[in-house]
């Protein structure tokens, strides 16, 4: 099921595109907050810590492999707005083997240096064994991380932002049934937990993967429609490449956040892992809009429609604007009760550290759906790098300070709250000064 995002009313086209694509990015947070529901619930704050640090952990891991499905996509995006089926089908052949060799590599070496990695990342002695179970299994769905958003994105790339949704779906809701069964009835703890999150990670990826090759004949590539010419391989790496070191880098920059939150201790460690999964549920939408646009605006600079392009711009900042205005005064009122689904009620001073970080970010929602926007548009048009470069401005302010100012006494741990809103400010202000220098240039 294809879809040409160059015609039609730009606002309706872009919503309605958006729509499975924010839909299925909430559910696929489920994985993650199904986890640490059940495990806060039934297996203690310990245990809570544990699985927060580890979902950071393997979110840096699985964002290299995101970028480079989500950078390819790009690729396919532009070349299927342009009506150029050969090069698009070679982009996707370059494509799957240079980002499945990654995910087999990547995976590996994550095996092999695990312990390391672990003691980087300040584990406390308490936590460090149940922290090495639950990351030993959840390494193993790296490869079907990589499957099911190759598929996703590809099939994104040419309109159908419907399928992916399906089997995300159906992927979230097998993960809680099962995060139920292993945890609360066979009593599997913490390995449980990590077990269905494999499991679902499977079903979606092996899933989306035969239904794209059975019910979509014209994405098969045919032999003769594929070219390991350099400028086709330096293309795809280049977008791919681009795209994977924004998210990588941008992980890696929460990594090392969550080093440093580490460091504080065990209720920190639990009140900062509810505090992230509110969090990156409620500003989602907007990300995930965000890649709505950017396959949008890629579609349509493909086929040299830019008067669609500036239309989207406006109506994508409309649209987010309104969206993260209301999210923002939701989480900020709502913050101590959004806790207590994943924290005790008497665990009050984990209570009191998750609000404060949720009212801090929660305030400037606006920042990083425009973000995201930037990140969308520059990717778009073609510009993946200047992505990176945003991303680096953010997270790397966002390091700096939050190191710099968390070992001040009278600023404590809230030094690392305020440096994330800081962050996207500045890499807004560097995104809008560079499109307002290329329409000067144009000038």
């Amino acid at each position: 099921m294809k879809k040409d995002l160059t015609e039609g009313n730009v606002m309706a086209v872009m919503l309605k595109f958006a729509g499975p694509m924010i839909l299925g990015n909430l559910l696929q947070q489920c994985y993650n907050i199904a986890d640490t529901l059940i495990v806060g619930r039934f297996l203690g704050p310990e245990a809570l810590a544990a699985v927060g640090s580890a979902y950071t952990l393997m979110t840096f891991l699985t964002s290299i492999l995101i970028g480079l499905c989500m950078g390819s996509g790009s690729v396919y995006s532009f070349y299927f707005g342009k009506k150029d089926e050969k090069r698009m089908k070679n982009s996707m052949v370059l494509a799957f083997v240079m980002i499945g060799l990654t995910a087999v590599v990547m995976n590996s070496l994550a095996y092999a240096g695990m312990r390391q990695i672990l003691h980087l990342l300040c584990v406390p002695t308490e936590l460090f064994a149940m922290m090495e179970e639950y990351i030993t299994v959840i390494f193993a769905g790296i490869i079907f991380v990589f499957l099911y958003n190759y598929f996703a994105f590809l099939l994104r790339a040419v309109g159908n932002s419907v399928t992916p949704l399906w089997f995300l779906g159906g992927a979230a809701c097998l993960n809680i049934v099962l995060d139920l069964l292993f945890v609360v009835n066979l009593k599997r703890g913490i390995q449980g937990a990590a077990e269905a999150t494999v499991i679902a990670q499977a079903f979606s990826g092996l899933g989306i993967g035969i239904y794209t090759w059975i019910k979509e004949p014209g994405l098969r590539p045919k032999q003769k429609e594929i070219c390991w010419e350099i400028g086709a391989v330096k293309e795809v790496l280049r977008f791919s490449a681009a795209a994977s070191i924004q998210q990588s880098v941008m992980n890696f920059g929460i990594l090392m956040i969550q080093g440093l939150v580490n460091s504080f201790g065990t209720a920190v460690m639990a009140a900062f892992a509810a505090g992230v999964k509110i969090d990156s549920f409620a500003y989602m939408p907007a990300q995930e809009f965000g890649n709505a646009f950017s396959i949008f605006t890629s579609q349509n600079h493909g086929a040299a429609r830019e008067d669609r392009v500036k239309q989207g711009i406006k109506c994508a900042v409309f649209t987010s604007m309104i969206f993260c205005i209301g999210i923002s005064a939701l989480v900020y009122g709502l913050a101590p009760w959004l806790l207590q689904i994943f924290i005790e009620g008497e665990e009050r001073e984990l209570i009191q550290i998750g609000v404060s970080y949720l009212r801090t970010e929660g305030a400037f929602y606006c920042g990083i759906g425009i973000l995201f926007l930037l990140y969308g548009y520059f990717r778009g048009i073609g510009q993946p790098e200047m992505s990176l470069v945003l991303t680096v401005i953010s997270l790397g302010t966002r390091v700096i300070l939050a190191y710099c100012l968390s070992p001040l006494p009278a600023v404590g741990v809230l030094g690392i709250w305020w440096a994330i809103p800081i962050g996207w400010l500045l890499a807004d202000l560097a995104g809008f000064w560079k499109i307002q220098r290329d329409r000067r240039n144009e000038c």
